[in-house]
């Protein structure tokens, strides 16, 4: 009988070239090069490309490659019509899984993958991630607006990826650190092996799925609360502690109840996410930016991070990237509930660089299972029941 082990741990679920972790020194590698290394010396645009096609682009790639994602940040109105008619209290992940499985109806891409081969046309299959990636920060911004009865600004084909998401997002004209903030926020975010959401995409890519729905499954991975959607739980959480002398007392009943705590400990990494560390030092620069190093938020979520240490870190529990992402956002003024969308449009880099992997050596997941049910029995009539 083959063993079972809940939830795969430690089970080489494939085999990948694009992004690694050393859990014990806490280092998160993107083909090759540190993390810290891409946040601060280059852009979403470029990280994109070297996630997509392995290597660092010429300055000539990336320009074609920037252009592309420029030219194609447009939607349809049927898209825009149709998630007028989605409630306005939807969850924004909600409407991002729905509007991406909906680009498939608009804009039909599965003319590749109709065979019983997976396809192996690159032209393809980079034309289909540059639609994608593009549109997704597109939605994300339209449904702030439209869910407030509003009409979106249009998409500008002068401004970078992060600029023109903020701009849409806000309808200011993007300022420069904001913008350097976010693009970085998207770097940290866009890949992280074979994580719940990527292994769903890689399912769904196996047997086929037009891009779209492989997206769209990688969405509604992503949503639940023990993966992105950790990122609003952690600033609700901050926000029921209300200080930094109330933080004590709250993590000590939560351990004491075997309740989680929301943004502290990850199965890879035995140290504090590296991650972490750089979204904690951009909620500094953010603060700088307003005039002040105050906030009660940070102030309460260093104090909840020592404690844990205190309590937690002889198990290996330390801050993962949900911890301060959220209290980035949250001083950069954008809504907890659009958290975790925003994550799923920097990860749509990784996850269409895995579905180019998967399709280059395609074999559909079919694992097996431990039966623990009942032996053969034979069928009873219902009258003779009991």
């Amino acid at each position: 009988m083959s063993e079972y082990l809940p939830g795969l741990a430690g089970v080489p679920a494939t085999q990948s070239n694009i992004s690694d972790i050393d859990g014990e020194k806490g280092i998160l590698f993107y083909r090759g090069y540190p993390i810290e290394q891409l946040a601060e010396k280059s852009t979403f645009e470029e990280t994109t490309l070297l996630l997509l096609d392995g290597e660092l682009p010429t300055a000539q790639a990336l320009d074609d490659f920037d252009q592309r994602i420029r030219q194609n940040r447009k939607t349809q109105f049927h898209i825009r019509d149709l998630m007028k008619t989605f409630p306005p209290s939807g969850h924004p992940m909600d409407m991002l899984q729905t509007s991406v499985a909906s680009l498939g109806m608009f804009y039909p891409g599965n003319e590749c993958l109709t065979g019983a081969d997976a396809c192996g046309d690159l032209d393809y299959i980079h034309n289909m991630s540059v639609k994608i990636i593009a549109r997704m920060p597109t939605m994300v911004a339209m449904w702030e607006y439209l869910r407030h009865g509003y009409e979106a600004p249009e998409p500008r084909n002068d401004l970078s990826y992060a600029e023109n998401f903020l701009y849409m997002f806000t309808g200011k004209e993007p300022d420069p650190l904001m913008s350097r903030i976010m693009d970085v926020c998207l770097i940290l975010h866009a890949e992280h092996t074979i994580n719940a959401s990527t292994f769903s995409l890689l399912v769904t890519a196996s047997t086929l799925a037009s891009p779209y729905n492989v997206i769209a499954a990688a969405i509604g991975t992503l949503s639940g609360p023990l993966h992105g959607g950790a990122n609003q739980k952690v600033l609700e959480m901050l926000e029921e502690i209300g200080s930094p002398e109330k933080a004590e007392a709250y993590i000590d009943k939560k351990l004491a109840n075997k309740e989680k705590i929301w943004g502290m400990g990850h199965r890879e990494y035995k140290t504090k996410d590296p991650r972490a560390k750089f979204l904690e030092n951009l909620v500094d620069k953010v603060l700088e930016s307003k005039g002040t190093n105050q906030s009660s938020l940070l102030e309460t979520a260093k104090e909840v991070e020592r404690i844990c240490e205190d309590r937690l870190a002889h198990k290996g529990v330390y801050p993962n990237v949900d911890f301060y992402s959220g209290t980035l956002y949250h001083e950069m003024g954008i809504p907890a509930d659009q958290f975790t969308a925003i994550f799923a449009v920097a990860r749509s880099a990784g996850w269409l660089a895995h579905w180019r992997e998967q399709l280059g050596d395609n074999r559909i997941f079919r694992p097996t299972q431990v039966y623990a049910g009942e032996p053969e029995r034979p069928y009873v009539p219902i009258e003779l029941r009991k």
